[in-house]
């Protein structure tokens, strides 16, 4: 599937969400935060516990976590933290700056499972 942000003449880079039904493809404008986007498209990186008790994108109650396939390096200092042990970076946190791909924690409880090797 693939879906645009609008349709002004604003630079777009690609964004690939990976979830539990597939993949999609979206033109996203430069600069968007990546956890409005995917609530926009429907994509919540949320579990169904923190679906509606969250920070609103703050950056505070890490709830929001992500995988980063391809993408921006950490900048944040959870981001940084969550990188380097293994844990989801903050969707709240990165901006659509560059191609990425996105995958969405399917399983996650609340905050996220650390990754292995």
């Amino acid at each position: 599937m693939t879906d645009t942000d609008g349709d002004d003449e604003e630079a777009r880079v690609t964004l690939v969400v990976r979830h539990g039904t597939g993949e999609t493809t979206l033109g996203v404008r430069q600069g968007r935060v990546l956890r409005d986007v995917l609530l926009e498209y429907g994509f919540s990186p949320y579990s169904r516990a923190t679906e509606r008790l969250n920070c609103g994108g703050r950056g505070l109650c890490a709830t929001c976590g992500v995988r980063l396939r391809a993408g921006p390096a950490p900048d944040h200092w959870h981001d940084r933290l969550a990188d380097r042990f293994g844990y989801p970076r903050l969707s709240c946190q990165v901006e659509v700056e560059e191609g990425m791909v996105v995958e969405l924690d399917e399983e996650k409880l609340v905050w996220g499972r650390r990754e292995s090797g």
